[in-house]
């Protein structure tokens, strides 16, 4: 799965709600999410446990202010103890807590999120599952949205929610 994302600090969660409510959208619902990332030799190992999304996740990401460009490998386990084995073999890195209202339109998934310790934020993700869609076309997807959203360059955010929570720790 090809994936080209932002994240952006937002104040007003409300403001680009009612901004998603005027778009035709399909709402997935509110998820509180879990998610565990692990220390491994390449990429990026995160489970998400959530009563919405409940998902293994490896990637590759470049983490730059702005457009993210990734390659994901996603798998939904069907019982729960997944973590507990990873766990057990594996490292943990960090664990982020958060909110999720999650929203579609189109292959693009919107999210607004509370993220314990961090604040509130708007991801956005334009997906291709199937090679159908371009990185360029992607990219337009992401650049559209943050202008229909009423996003700017300055509140872009660089990074992973583990990388904001790991640089508050170190401070």
């Amino acid at each position: 799965m090809l994936l080209v994302e932002f994240k952006a600090r937002c104040a007003d969660l409300d403001a680009v709600h009612e901004k998603i409510q005027a778009l035709d959208h399909r709402f997935v619902g509110e998820d509180h999410q879990i998610d565990t990332y692990f220390e491994v030799p390449n990429g990026r190992l995160k489970l998400r446990e959530g009563t919405i999304e409940h998902t293994l996740i490896h990637y590759h990401r470049d983490e730059p202010a702005g457009l993210k460009t990734s390659t994901v490998t996603l798998f939904r386990p069907q019982s729960t103890g997944l973590g507990d084995v990873l766990q057990a073999a594996l490292p943990v890195q960090i664990v982020v807590d958060k909110r999720r209202a999650i929203y579609f339109v189109g292959n693009v998934k919107l999210h607004l999120d509370s993220v314990k310790g961090l604040g509130t934020f708007v991801e956005v993700e334009a997906i291709d599952q199937d090679g159908s869609r371009s990185h360029a076309e992607l990219a337009r997807q992401c650049e559209h949205f943050k202008q229909v959203l009423g996003l700017r360059d300055e509140d872009l955010v660089a990074g992973s929610y583990a990388d904001l929570l790991q640089a508050l720790q170190t401070r």
